[in-house]
């Protein structure tokens, strides 16, 4: 009997398997496109873009790989504006 439910497990599994891949690409790129929106009109448009990747990225690799792209261009840019600031505020100390 165990041979007969070998392959209706695999259907299941398979089945599981892409029912959460469905819903986790639904919810993922429903939050992204939330953030893309909010680009244009008032709310937290960097939060939730980051956060959609996050969740597509449960499943997919291309969104893991995007999201590293993005919060190593966030870094950079908030890196170079402190390191900036910093410089300005040391020479307006100095005078």
């Amino acid at each position: 009997m165990a041979r007969n439910s070998e392959p209706y497990n695999d259907t299941v599994r398979h089945a599981v398997r892409f029912a959460r891949r469905l819903v986790v690409g639904v919810i993922g790129s429903t939050v992204v496109l939330l953030g893309l929106i909010m680009i244009f009109t008032p709310g937290p448009a960097m939060i939730l873009i980051p956060l959609g990747l996050a969740i597509l990225g449960i499943e997919f690799a291309w969104a893991r790989h995007l999201l590293r792209k993005v919060r190593e261009n966030f870094q950079n840019a908030t890196g170079s504006q402190w390191k900036k600031r910093k410089k300005a505020e040391e020479e307006a100390n100095d005078q």
